[in-house]
């Protein structure tokens, strides 16, 4: 009698958009695994997540990545939670063992290997837009990365203050936000200005550091407008980061060790293409 597939997914809201199916599905393909990743859409209600994620269970599935707008629904769901899902507020990923249910967050790791990947040194000083809770995620591995400082700016300034007291950070006014630039080795933009559909997001690059690291955490679009400005130097994609944070959940979930590299993103540009002209 052959084993039962392994079942796997990702939770949200909408999910429709998500990529995750296609980067488990790729990896499984290789490693000739009989297992399957599945889109999961669970409205904005903690009631129906966990009534969900409950029924996931119950059908054997081996775990879920979470993604909008539930990861801290997952965290205060979980039995048990890594130390770096505890301090990012959020769980990205739910594991789901007999009697108990384990929260992770990959997102911090996985931003901290796109970074590695363009850089073995890179640098002191971090400036972050943004402090919701992606920039939570991001803060931890900017810190995980050595960076000795962080400085985050907002439009709003009490929210940047509160991250900022929470995790030692310097504070910038959001309207100067371009003064900090030459200093800074490392710039990400957290928040959602730039996303297709949202107002573009003005900064002056002008006085950047040479060689310094550009990301941005979205993927639609995936060439956003500050990672355009900013072609002269190393940047990060949104894509970059979503690949690398998907690796501890393959490895969890299907016991398989996920690669990250260029035929899986041309994979997944194709994937875009095909969904823009569809």
């Amino acid at each position: 009698m052959s084993n039962p597939p392994i079942l796997a997914g990702v939770v949200g809201w909408p999910v429709t958009y998500s990529l995750s199916p296609v980067i488990h599905s790729t990896w499984a393909h290789r490693a000739g695994i009989n297992g399957y990743y599945v889109p999961v859409a669970v409205p904005p209600s903690e009631d129906e997540f966990r009534q969900i994620i409950n029924g996931l269970r119950r059908v054997r599935f081996a775990g879920v990545n979470v993604t909008k707008p539930h990861k801290e629904n997952a965290l205060r769901l979980a039995d048990e939670a890594s130390e770096i899902a505890k301090k990012a507020g959020a769980a990205n990923m739910l594991t789901f063992q007999k009697d108990h249910i384990y929260a992770d967050n990959s997102d911090v790791v996985g931003f901290a290997n796109a970074v590695k990947e363009q850089s073995t040194n890179p640098g002191i000083h971090g400036l972050v837009l943004g402090a919701g809770g992606a920039a939570r995620g991001i803060i931890l591995a900017l810190q995980s990365l050595g960076l000795k400082k962080i400085t985050i700016t907002n439009r709003t300034r009490e929210k940047a203050e509160a991250l900022a007291d929470e995790f030692s950070l310097d504070v910038v006014d959001w309207d100067r936000r371009s003064n900090n630039l030459d200093t800074a080795d490392i710039l990400v933009n957290t928040t959602s200005l730039g996303m297709t559909g949202q107002p573009s997001l003005e900064i002056d690059l002008n006085t950047l550091k040479p060689k310094s690291i550009v990301a941005d955490i979205v993927y639609s679009p995936l060439e956003t407008p500050l990672l355009k400005a900013a072609s002269s130097q190393h940047t990060i994609d949104g894509l970059s980061m979503l690949m690398h944070q998907a690796v501890p959940g393959f490895k969890q979930w299907f016991g398989g060790t996920g690669i990250v590299d260029a035929a899986l993103k041309q994979t997944l540009l194709t994937e875009i293409k095909r969904r823009e002209t569809a």
